[in-house]
């Protein structure tokens, strides 16, 4: 008697499931009628209709007519139960679902942490609580619209969309969707954003204002080596290998209130990419500033012997750095420079990256190879490295050209004079 009543509660759904859709009462070979959606083919096997959870419809076959009403209830039970389940998962349970199944063993923990931190600040906030099946493309399009709005980048926006993708096509492989609104999603920011770097003239003024001032060995090293500000902060004396004249990177520091903490921490990681440990060479320029690093280090730690730690640059208090401060000792020289200059003539404001992106640029301009001066900033790919500096070339081989147009007018002028 159950069994009866499962039957005809499966035939109902079934019957719903349609939509809408003109009753279809199939028959057998002889005319007999069947029921809705079953019929019987030319070659005898029978034939069950239904439309399962994504509107698709789905065809079932037996030789038995009792075989296949077995399997059409079970299927279309199936079917409403998985869609039941599918109607009522929001985009927050499925977040971390993804992050337990899909990332948490095949990412490294920064960039989970990084995949947690860019959902929690520009996704959750406005799609969190939706069911993942009612999510459309323009809804995603505009958390990119609202990211760009606030003033994100192309590669903030490109991570929403790379990160929201890869949720909903994992969602999809478990049949929980049937399209992926991401795809299709415009990043509308300008991807040909070039990296701020000093002129020579610039790096001249800027680091003879800094001499002797408390930060002058931390900017001058970062801009003979091109380190991120997060591995300068991470160095240690042990880092410095100057028998060798290279200085080992294989962390970076980062200041950052991550899910299980309460407020803002230091965090020593490894670097997001395997390119990001590597050795960096040390210039006679660089070492001077380094072995003046170490002695200052020595008098520092002295003065604070509560505030232990091995970091080769820090405050004044012996503290770790952090890119707040970094970028505050770079503005104070910045205002002392422009202390003494006009309104229009004034040094704009720099990041402590526009160092790193100046060494890339000099690196450039003394006809270093892009494939080394990958090497030496750490980038995952060469493309990273040409898309970032790519506008440094012409200049160079505009240079390179004046300058042959110099030396053949001086050898010129020397036939004329020998002549």
């Amino acid at each position: 008697m159950g069994y009866c009543v499962v039957i005809f509660n499966c035939y109902a759904i079934a019957l719903y499931l349609w939509k809408g859709a003109k009753e279809f009462m199939g028959k057998d070979l002889k005319g007999k009628e069947l029921g809705n959606g079953i019929s019987q083919r030319k070659n005898g096997k029978y034939c069950g209709r239904y439309v399962d959870r994504f509107g698709q419809r789905k065809s079932i076959y037996d030789d038995k007519l009792s075989e296949l009403r077995k399997k059409l209830a079970i299927a279309i039970a199936e079917n409403q139960s998985f869609k039941s389940i599918r109607d009522n998962i929001k985009l927050d349970d499925w977040f971390d679902r993804w992050v337990e199944v899909y990332k948490k063993r095949s990412v490294r923990p920064n960039t989970l942490r990084e995949y947690t931190h860019i959902y929690t600040k520009n996704i959750s906030p406005f799609l969190g609580n939706r069911n993942i099946n009612s999510l459309i493309k323009s809804d995603i399009q505009n958390l990119i619209d609202i990211a760009e709005d606030k003033g994100y980048g192309y590669e903030r926006q490109s991570k929403i969309k790379v990160i929201s993708s890869d949720m909903f096509s994992r969602a999809m492989e478990d049949e929980l969707m049937s399209k992926n609104p991401a795809k299709g999603v415009k990043i509308r920011a300008d991807k040909e954003v070039f990296a701020r770097a000093l002129s020579a003239e610039e790096q001249e003024t800027f680091f003879e204002c800094c001499a002797g001032t408390f930060y002058d060995n931390l900017f001058n090293v970062a801009v003979n080596t091109g380190l991120r500000p997060g591995e300068l902060f991470a160095l240690t004396e042990n880092d410095i290998d100057f028998e060798n004249g290279l200085i080992n990177v294989s962390k970076t520091l980062v200041y950052q209130k991550y899910l299980d903490d309460e407020h803002k921490e230091f965090h020593l990681e490894e670097p997001k990419t395997e390119k990001g440990i590597r050795k960096v060479p040390i210039n006679s320029s660089c070492r001077k500033y380094l072995e003046r690093q170490i002695r200052q280090k020595y008098v520092i730690a002295n003065k604070r012997p509560k505030e232990q730690n091995n970091y080769l640059f820090t405050t004044k208090f012996n503290t770790p750095l952090n890119s707040v401060l970094y970028s505050a000792a770079i503005e104070s020289v910045i205002d002392t420079i422009n202390l003494v200059r006009s309104f229009d003539e004034e040094m704009e404001d720099f990041s402590g990256h526009t160092l790193r992106h100046t060494f890339a640029t000099r690196c450039f301009e003394a006809g270093v190879q892009p494939k080394v001066v990958q090497s030496y900033l750490g980038h995952a790919t060469l493309q990273m490295t040409m898309d970032l500096y790519t506008h440094v070339m012409p200049q160079k081989a505009s240079d390179d050209i004046e300058r042959i147009v110099k030396n053949d007018n001086k050898v010129l002028d020397f036939v004329k004079y020998v002549v």
